[in-house]
């Protein structure tokens, strides 16, 4: 008889836990959310998110706060999260390099992203369009191509900083056309396109917002974009495989993840709101005018491809010879 007492006691007990994280988990959340974004203001990352805000609040309803968390290449926000405690009420908006690249470069990260963080899904694509200044002699990539060869050693190219995914892309395109290329890394992408303009380097890899304004003007040419499709923006500019590009460019993508242990249920609700948020035409409108692609996918999904384009920036590290320090 006590033992039939016991254990419908702890099956009572066991209930009753169950109803009250169920509990908890409806009524998520019940305050503001801290969006820890490891670069300055007005990053991509930064546009992005402030272009759904007020949609994924009405959504959630509660407030999102940005918390700027700047320095080491975004890994000082990234540890800020890593480190916070998993109710769902720190998340991260971090960028490619964040959680697929950085722990390849850096000699003393200290975490794993793909092991310390719980992903949530990808905010947006940022499709990497490949410019060259207007006073190279090409009009498209095999013209291109072929000048970089015919001038191996002599012709520069730029990006926003060591490690960054314009400066490993243009890399890698160097080397697939026998260019020896020099790197010249800038503060950011707009000191980098001024340069390109002046010809002080002959190739930049960026998004569409960087440099497009100048293509009318024909002061910078697109040789291609590298995204499945092309661009709405500029559909007169072919993809990376139509021009005859080698499939080494690769774009940048920002997206939100969790501390590590945070409930599956409350990554749902996040992951929902955010997928039901970028589904939406004004969304989709904003982001095609700002250069980006709204991101999908399930957290499963999300956190694969992230596995798969680790493999794959591992190697093109390795292939550089890039190393950096915290």
């Amino acid at each position: 008889m006590t033992d039939t007492v016991s254990r419908r006691a702890a099956l009572f007990a066991a209930g009753l836990l169950c109803c009250l994280a169920a509990g908890a988990r409806a009524g998520y959340p019940d305050r503001p959310i801290r969006i820890v974004l490891p670069y300055a203001p007005g990053a991509a990352g930064d546009i992005a998110i402030r272009q759904v805000q007020p949609l994924l609040e009405k959504r959630l309803g509660q407030p999102l706060v940005i918390d700027y968390r700047t320095g080491a290449g975004g890994n000082i926000g990234m540890q800020d999260v890593v480190r916070a405690k998993p109710d769902g009420y720190t998340l991260v908006l971090g960028a490619t390099n964040n959680f697929v690249i950085n722990q390849f470069l850096y000699r003393k990260l200290g975490f794993d992203p793909l092991e310390d963080l719980a992903m949530v899904g990808k905010l947006a694509d940022v499709p990497a369009f490949i410019y060259i200044s207007a006073a190279v002699p090409a009009q498209d990539y095999a013209g291109f191509a072929q000048y970089a060869r015919q001038h191996a050693g002599k012709l520069n190219y730029g990006s926003p900083g060591a490690g960054t995914t314009p400066h490993l892309s243009a890399y890698m395109l160097s080397e697939a056309m026998h260019a020896n290329m020099t790197h010249i890394p800038y503060r950011g992408s707009s000191l980098g396109v001024q340069a390109l303009l002046a010809n002080e380097i002959q190739l930049y890899i960026g998004g569409y917002s960087i440099a497009a304004s100048y293509m009318p003007q024909g002061r910078v040419r697109a040789l291609a974009v590298a995204s499945p499709t092309r661009y709405p923006g500029l559909k007169g500019v072919p993809t990376a495989a139509e021009a005859g590009m080698p499939d080494v460019v690769l774009g940048n993508w920002w997206g939100l993840a969790a501390p590590k242990g945070t409930d599956p249920a409350v990554i749902a609700v996040l992951s929902q709101a955010l997928s039901d948020v970028l589904a939406m035409s004004q969304v989709r409108e904003a982001y095609a005018q700002a250069g980006f692609v709204p991101g999908k996918g399930a957290p499963a999904e999300f956190e694969a491809a992230l596995r798969a384009e680790a493999r794959r920036w591992q190697d093109i590290v390795r292939k550089s010879g890039v190393t950096l320090d915290n």
